[in-house]
C-alpha cells in the first residue's frame, strides 16, 4: 500500500463527505467503551427534526431540533418531539426486522443514547467510532454537531472536541437516512434487502495524544519470511471538519531530505523473538525486517502470529497472518502454490431471523455453513461486511473475496459518484489490510459494458492498486449468452474491463436465466485473456421444502439439476479455471422477488434457506468439493 495515495483519496472524498477526520484501525486493540444495547428513536419521515417549514436545515442550536433536549425548559415550552423506552431498537442491528411496522420503511429515523463517561486517562483523546450506519449518519453529542458520513457498510470516526464529553448525561443522537438515490453507492436498483439502521458497534475509543492510527504488515512479494508495511502517526489534535495534511511516502521525508526524526516505533512478534524500531518522519516509519522461522498463513493452516505495535505511550496489536497471493500466466498461487477455490458467495444476513448479521455468533454461523460445504474461500458480497466475518475467517483459514457496492446502473459519468465509491474503496481497504484472508478486493458487480463504465471501473482499479499492490483486484463481470461466431455452445469471456483486473471473474446462469441445465452439456468457456478466470456466481432459484420432478422450476429437484449439470462443466473446464462461488449460500431478502408463491420477498437461490434447513443442491456442490482432494484439483 502506498500510504500518500490513500490519504490523498481520502481527503478527495473526506470534502464531498464531511468525513471528520481518518479512520482509525485496529479497533479491538484499542481501549474503547462500548455504547451498544438498546437506544431510543423517533421516526420521522418528513425529517421534521431536521428542517425548518421551509424545508432549510435548522440551526444547531433549535429547540426543536431533534439533537437538542427533548426536556421543556418550563412548563409553557413547547417540544413537538421527545424520545422514550417505549421507542427502542438495538444497536447494532437494523430497523426493518425489530418491528413489524418498519420491514419495508425507507427514510429516517433518529437514535438517541444516554450515557456517562469519564476519561481512562486524563490526557487522553477520544474518538466516536462507527461500524456502519445505513445509509447517511448525521451526529450530534449534547447539542454539537460533529459531522456526516455516507455509506452504509464501512466504519467511520469523529474526535470529539476536548471539552464536549461530560462526567454524567452525554446525549448523542443519530440521524439515520437509509432512502435510496440515483446518485448514490449503491444506487436505486439493488437485488437485496435495503436494512436501515445503526447495523454495527458504536464505541469512544481512548488514545494518547499522539497515536498509532494505521499501519500495514505482509510478506513481502516473493518472499517467505521478510516482513514489510509501515505505521501512521496522529500526533496533533485537528480542527474538526479540516483532513489532515498528507505525509510523504515511506522512507520519504515530506518537506527536505533533512527533516529531522521525531519519533520511533516498535514492532514485536513475541512468538518469533522479533522487536525492531524504526525511525519516524513526519508521521510516518517504513518497516521492513527479516522474519526466521515464520510459518506462513493457508487454509490448511491459518498460523498467526501476536503483532505489537508501540509508538511513545501508545500500544496496539493484533493476531496478523501472512502469507502471498499472485498471479503467474493462468494460475492462481497462494505462497507460489496453485490454488483452487472452492468458494461460495454469501450476503451479510441470519436467514432464519431475516435480518442483517452484525456479530461474532452470525458470523461463526454463516461461516461455519461454508466450511461443511466444503469451502476454502467465500465472497462476500456484494459489499464489505461485519469486521467480524473477516477476522474469524483469518482464525479459520477461509480466504476471502471483499466487495464494494458498485452494483449494476452506478452512474458512471458522475465524478462525485466516482469519488463516494473511491471512499469506500478506502474505507474497506483500510479497516481490513492487515486480514490475510482477503486475497481480493472486488470493485463491482454485474456493471453493463460501455467506455464511460470502463473507465470508471479502471480508475477504481487503479485506486485500489494504489491502496494495496499486494493482493488481487477484479470485479464480477456480467456475462452475455451471445457466442455469435465462436460456435452455438462456445461462451467467450471478453469484457473490456478483463484486461485491468488480474482474475477474470464472470456471473454464469447457464439454464437458469434461459433454458434449462441441460444447456451446460456441450458448453464450453474460455477468455481472451491470459489470465485465470473464476465462475463468481452461478445458480437457480428453489423454495426450501417444495419438491416437485426436476423439469418443475422452483422446485429442489430443479435446483439439484442445475448444479448436477454445473458440477459436470466445471470437470470440463480448461486449465485457467481457478474456482467458483455459487451463488448463494443461503436466500436472502430482496423487494425484487415477489412471485407470491416461491419467493414472497425472499431471493430463493441459497443452497440452505431461510428456514435454515439445507437443500438438496448443498449436498451435490459438497459432494464436488469433497472430490478436490488438493487445492488445485478440478
Amino acid at each position: 500500500m502506498k500510504p500518500f495515495t490513500a490519504i490523498l483519496f481520502f481527503l478527495i472524498a473526506s470534502q464531498i463527505l464531511r468525513a471528520q477526520s481518518p479512520l482509525i484501525t485496529d479497533i479491538p486493540g484499542r481501549h474503547s467503551v462500548s455504547l451498544d444495547g438498546y437506544w431510543q428513536y423517533i421516526a420521522d419521515p418528513y425529517e421534521t427534526g431536521f428542517y425548518d417549514y421551509r424545508y432549510k436545515e435548522l440551526k444547531e442550536t433549535d429547540p426543536n431540533a431533534y439533537w437538542n433536549t427533548d426536556v421543556p425548559a418550563n412548563r409553557s415550552d413547547k417540544k413537538e418531539f421527545g424520545y422514550t423506552d417505549n421507542q427502542r431498537l438495538r444497536v447494532p442491528g437494523d430497523w426493518n426486522s425489530q418491528d413489524p411496522r418498519w420491514l419495508y420503511y425507507e427514510g429516517t429515523l433518529w437514535y438517541k443514547k444516554s450515557f456517562d463517561f469519564t476519561k481512562h486517562h486524563p490526557d487522553e483523546r477520544v474518538f466516536l467510532y462507527f461500524g456502519a450506519v445505513n445509509y447517511r449518519a448525521d451526529v450530534y453529542l449534547n447539542g454539537k454537531k460533529l459531522g456526516v458520513h455516507t455509506g452504509g457498510f464501512t466504519p467511520f470516526d469523529f474526535e470529539i472536541p476536548e471539552g464536549l464529553l461530560k462526567p454524567i448525561g452525554n446525549y448523542l443522537v443519530v440521524k439515520v437516512d437509509n432512502k435510496r438515490y440515483a446518485d448514490e453507492v449503491p444506487t436505486l436498483n439493488t437485488d437485496w434487502w435495503n436494512y436501515g439502521g445503526i447495523t454495527r458497534s458504536v464505541m469512544l475509543v481512548e488514545v494518547p495524544q499522539t497515536f498509532i492510527e494505521d499501519y500495514e504488515l505482509q510478506l513481502a512479494p516473493d518472499s517467505a519470511t521478510d516482513i514489510r508495511g509501515w505505521v501512521r502517526l496522529n500526533d496533533a489534535p485537528r480542527t474538526p471538519g479540516r483532513p489532515p495534511e498528507p505525509p510523504g511516502t515511506p522512507g520519504q521525508p515530506a518537506e527536505t531530505p533533512g527533516t529531522p526524526v521525531t519519533e520511533s516505533v516498535t514492532v514485536s512478534i513475541p512468538e518469533l523473538h522479533i522487536s525492531q524500531t524504526f525511525p519516524v518522519r513526519d508521521n510516518l516509519a517504513s518497516i521492513d525486517f527479516p522474519a526466521p522461522g515464520l510459518k506462513r498463513w493457508s487454509p490448511d493452516d491459518p498460523k498467526r502470529y501476536r503483532v505489537i505495535v508501540t509508538a511513545g505511550r501508545d500500544r496496539t496489536g493484533e493476531s496478523i497472518g501472512f502469507r502471498t497471493i499472485q498471479v503467474r500466466g493462468t494460475q492462481l498461487l497462494l505462497n507460489g502454490k496453485p490454488l483452487f477455490l472452492r468458494g461460495v458467495a454469501m450476503h451479510e444476513e441470519i436467514p432464519q431471523e431475516g435480518r442483517r448479521a452484525y456479530s461474532r455468533q452470525d458470523a461463526a454461523q454463516l461461516l461455519g455453513w461454508a466450511r461443511e460445504l466444503g469451502c476454502n474461500m467465500v465472497r462476500l458480497a456484494h459489499y464489505p461486511h461485519d469486521e467480524s466475518m473477516t477476522r474469524m475467517a483469518d482464525s479459520l483459514g477461509i480466504l476471502v473475496w471483499s466487495e464494494i457496492p458498485v452494483y449494476w446502473t452506478i452512474d458512471f459519468g458522475s465524478k462525485a459518484v466516482l469519488a463516494k465509491a473511491q471512499q469506500q474503496l478506502t474505507e474497506m481497504i483500510t479497516r481490513d489490510h492487515n486480514r490475510a484472508s482477503i486475497i481480493i478486493w472486488s470493485v463491482g458487480n454485474e456493471t453493463p459494458v460501455s467506455p464511460v463504465r470502463t473507465e470508471f471501473m479502471h480508475t477504481l482499479i487503479t485506486t485500489a492498486r494504489g491502496l494495496d499492490s499486494s493482493r488481487l483486484i477484479s470485479a464480477a463481470l456480467e456475462l452475455n449468452y451471445n457466442p455469435g461466431k465462436n460456435g452455438k455452445n462456445r461462451h467467450v469471456v471478453d469484457d473490456p474491463l478483463g484486461e485491468y483486473v488480474d482474475l477474470v471473474a464472470f456471473n454464469e446462469y447457464l439454464g437458469w436465466y434461459g433454458g434449462t441445465p441441460a444447456d451446460c452439456r456441450n458448453a464450453q468457456w474460455s477468455t481472451i485473456y491470459d489470465k485465470p478466470f473464476y465462475i463468481s456466481e452461478t445458480g437457480a432459484g428453489a423454495l426450501s421444502g417444495f419438491h416437485a420432478d426436476s423439469l418443475t422450476r422452483w422446485s429442489e429437484e430443479w435446483q439439484a439439476w442445475y448444479f448436477r449439470e454445473q458440477v459436470a462443466m466445471f470437470r470440463r473446464m480448461p486449465p485457467a479455471f481457478v474456482g467458483v462461488s455459487p451463488w448463494v449460500l443461503a436466500d436472502f431478502r430482496s423487494p425484487k422477488r415477489n412471485n407470491p408463491r416461491y419467493q414472497q420477498g425472499w431471493n430463493n437461490k441459497g443452497l440452505i434457506g431461510h428456514n435454515g434447513k439445507k437443500k438438496k443442491a448443498f449436498y451435490i456442490v459438497q459432494a464436488y468439493y469433497k472430490s478436490l482432494t488438493h487445492q488445485s484439483a478440478r
